[in-house]
């Protein structure tokens, strides 16, 4: 990393805020199915199968923090990703994250490789990827 970024309490405050509208999963789904473009209320919310008040709350949420857009074309009021860069922190997050749990799954396959030898066990085959 070249760049610090900035110290500042107000600055610091405005991530902060930013990073707890990402710490639902909810409104994860919510920019996840808005990643393609585009759509109403009526359409999330019969994609994630949820209620209109849920949805509309939560967009509200990522509206007033900057990340997701609206407008309006006549009756329907329209969603869409305001700041691109969230969907790229989250991609790096999930690729992370992805990354991690098979590390993890591997240090298990090989304590579990490890001890049954120790035991006299036969070799057991790793369990997870091939």
């Amino acid at each position: 990393m070249t760049e610090t970024f900035p110290q500042s309490d107000t600055m610091l405050a405005l991530i902060a805020r930013r990073f707890r509208m990402l710490s639902e999963p909810y409104r994860l789904r919510l920019l996840q199915l808005l990643e393609s473009g585009e759509k109403t209320v009526t359409e999330m919310v019969n994609t994630l199968d949820g209620n209109q008040p849920n949805v509309s709350k939560h967009l509200q949420l990522l509206h007033d923090s900057g990340l997701v857009s609206r407008r309006r074309e006549g009756t329907s009021i329209y969603y869409g990703i305001a700041d691109p860069m969230v969907l790229s922190l989250c991609e790096m997050v999930c690729r992370n994250t992805m990354e991690r749990a098979r590390q993890e799954l591997d240090e298990l396959n090989d304590a579990q490789v490890s001890s049954g030898r120790r035991s006299g066990k036969p070799k057991s085959r790793k369990v997870g990827r091939p």
